[in-house]
């Protein structure tokens, strides 16, 4: 979707540069209309493809997928299976996945993150949602139909359609999640279709030239950086194994960043993300690491005791035996594994029979444990955002001055702020791809710029930037949306609202254990009042040199309750399409706060420290205690950020920073009725979840 809008974009400035009469547009079209396919292929050029003319038009950026699809078909016919179902995603059910993982690019062409690809003996389909339709027609080629929905019992309806009754429909059961795998066995159920987990990789088989994993060595934290060591935080969660009333005897961990933080190890096997592959079985004496281990150094041996059979000995095993290891496990008598539903893949699932063997919660108490960091962790992080800050002003300082002048694209700004970050101490690389978007590619909401889309920047139009950092001590992300010229009154307005449902939700006092979803509507109120929305979350986790969406934090129905020391994103947004998109996101802490009749209550404390844009604020919509908040925020900037300016000898930043953070004089009192009711909705509903 983004791509087709920066296309349009271009051919109407090509159109103005040619300024064509309108006889002679009218010839044009005659001669479209008179000469059919041998204009054609003139018209799609650059574009998408089209596969209706003969013969089909395929624009350069399509794959020619027909000999992956030969020989997958060639490894379906021995299985006797009628369709196969490849999946976007990787064995640990990953948001970033690395490239060896990418199977359903490599089958179909397309990139885009978010897609379900089907293969039968003479068609093959791709479902995905509408922000990569017009991505999937410029890189698919006429092999494959473009199926525009992406759930589930769409997918089930055109499988009936096209495989006989009592047909077999295989799967990879390391690319299915419990849910998947359900929800298509549910669809399937009364067709005489038969679901077929199928644990041979069908399309490595033919992925002939598939990455390799890393060769690089995993890496341990520094002790600088750690409070727990990895005993302690094995002993932690063996006694939530014995104080659970169903006394399960191993666990079985899935998710890449479960084991990362289980060691205090990290990787480089996946974009943006430190992880590396791996899979863990944590018993009450035993603890079984399956990794590959060639790239378990002989310190990093000694490190995990691995050369002893103790309780606090780690016995490395090879990544790739973990079914076998497990089913030999799951043999034995009196034994219950405990997994995390949401993290763990079918194909381990599957083994751990019967039921009574089984122990299931959403998440992995790894998972659980790990969202409330502890005092190391919580220090650290905030020290991370301090550096982050001052990569922010650098970038938000220089496109001041170099965009007034013409020559920044979306692209550079990206690059810039990423150049700006690798030079603070311990950086590791952004956290994830930079949104960087100006004019109407800011009306999406996770558009990236490429050397395709990239506009350039200018005064007349607002620039969104989403960007975050990986540090040795902690993971940032951040989104400051700006305006160099005049803002219109609706954009200020706009951004002047998403503006209070930041600060309404940071300045919410609520009890501890409060979900929340039942939070997240603060974020909305202020636009709902005149209509407005935005159609993302509205927050999430982060981690500490992790993922930048770190589960299970954040304000989604499917979240943990809110306990002290959980960081989450606060990020409302408003978009209006084709025109401009606004989001303010910052990172905040939960921490105790002291009310006048209980001890057991909670509040927000923002670690982002970035000043927003005062033009595009409009203080007379913000109530007194709104503006108090953002006065008081401001001089939290000032007193951490300045002194890591002046440590960096940054002066025209500082002087940056010290004009943007100007305190702001006191608005009426007429939006503190609004203020007031928001905070008495925001407990009413907090109220409820605890009851």
């Amino acid at each position: 979707m983004h791509i087709s809008s920066a296309g349009s974009l271009r051919a109407g400035s090509v159109c103005s540069r040619l300024k064509m009469p309108s006889a002679v547009w009218l010839w044009a079209v005659s001669v479209v209309v008179l000469t059919g396919h041998l204009f054609s292929a003139a018209a799609y050029e650059r574009t998408e493809r089209n596969c209706s003319l003969t013969p089909p038009y395929l624009p350069s950026t399509a794959v020619n997928t027909s000999l992956q699809l030969q020989e997958l078909r060639e490894e379906m016919l021995p299985l006797n299976i009628s369709a196969y179902i490849i999946p976007g995603t990787d064995a640990h059910l990953s948001e970033y996945i690395a490239p060896r993982d990418a199977r359903m690019a490599f089958m179909t062409g397309f990139t885009g993150s978010a897609g379900t690809a089907v293969v039968t003996q003479t068609k093959a389909a791709l479902w995905t949602d509408s922000r990569y339709w017009v991505q999937a027609e410029r890189q698919m080629d006429c092999n494959w139909e473009l199926e525009k929905d992406v759930s589930i019992i769409s997918v089930a309806e055109w499988l009936i359609s096209e495989v006989p009754p009592g047909g077999n429909i295989g799967f990879d059961p390391f690319l299915f999640s419990l849910k998947t795998q359900e929800n298509y066995a549910m669809s399937l159920e009364s067709s005489n279709r038969i679901l077929k987990s199928i644990p041979v990789k069908l399309v490595d088989q033919v992925w002939k030239d598939r990455p390799h994993v890393p060769a690089d060595s995993l890496t341990r934290l520094p002790d600088r950086v750690i409070q727990r060591t990895w005993q302690m935080k094995v002993e932690q969660i063996r006694s939530l194994m014995t104080s659970n009333p169903y006394q399960p005897t191993a666990l079985l961990l899935s998710a890449l960043d479960e084991t990362a933080w289980l060691f205090n190890l990290r990787g480089n096997d996946i974009p943006y993300n430190p992880f590396f592959y791996s899979y863990t079985l944590l018993t009450l004496d035993e603890i079984w690491l399956f990794v590959h281990t060639d790239r378990v150094t002989e310190d990093l041996k000694v490190y995990l005791s691995a050369s002893c059979t103790g309780s606090l000995c780690v016995q490395l095993k090879s990544y790739d035996s973990v079914r076998e290891n497990l089913i030999a496990y799951v043999a034995q008598p009196e034994v219950k594994v405990w997994i995390g539903t949401e993290y763990t893949n079918y194909a381990l699932y599957e083994l751990i029979t019967p039921q009574e063997k089984l122990m299931t919660s959403s998440y992995s108490p790894v998972l659980t444990t790990k969202a409330v960091k502890d005092e190391t962790e919580e220090r650290i992080l905030r020290e991370a955002h301090v550096r982050d800050a001052v990569a922010v002003i650098q970038l938000l300082m220089w496109l001041e001055t170099a965009v007034p002048k013409g020559n920044v694209t979306e692209l550079r700004a990206a690059e810039y702020v990423n150049h700006c970050r690798s030079k603070q101490k311990d950086s590791r690389g952004p956290s994830f791809e930079t949104i960087s978007a100006s004019g109407p590619n800011a009306a999406l909401a996770h558009y990236s710029p490429s050397e395709e889309t990239s506009r350039r920047l200018t005064v007349d139009e607002m620039y969104l930037v989403d960007s975050g950092g990986q540090y040795l001590d902690g993971t940032t992300d951040i989104t400051r949306t700006v305006h160099w010229g005049t803002p219109t009154d609706m954009q200020k307005e706009a951004f002047t609202r998403v503006l209070m449902g930041n600060i309404e939700i940071s300045q919410t006092v609520f009890p501890s254990g409060t979900s929340g979803v039942r939070i997240e509507m603060l974020g909305r109120r202020a636009l709902w009042e005149v209509g407005l929305n935005y159609g993302h979350g509205t927050g999430h986790g982060v981690g500490n040199y992790f993922g930048v969406h770190e589960w299970p934090v954040g304000f989604q129905s499917n979240n943990i309750p809110f306990k002290a020391g959980m960081f989450t994103s606060i990020e409302p947004g408003y978009y209006k399409e084709n025109d401009f998109g606004i989001r303010i996101e910052d990172i905040a802490v939960t921490i105790p706060v002291h009310t006048k009749f209980g001890h057991n209550f909670l509040t927000f404390d923002t670690v982002s420290l970035v000043p927003y844009d005062r033009k595009l604020i409009d203080t007379s919509l913000l109530s007194a205690k709104q503006l108090q908040w953002l006065n008081n925020y401001y001089e939290t900037i000032r007193r951490l950020v300045g002194p890591e300016l002046d440590k960096q000898g940054l002066l025209e930043e500082k002087d940056w920073m010290l004009r943007n953070t100007q305190p702001f004089t006191e608005a009426g009192s007429s939006a503190s009725v609004c203020s007031s009711s928001l905070t008495l909705v925001a407990l009413v509903f907090a109220m409820h979840n605890i009851i």
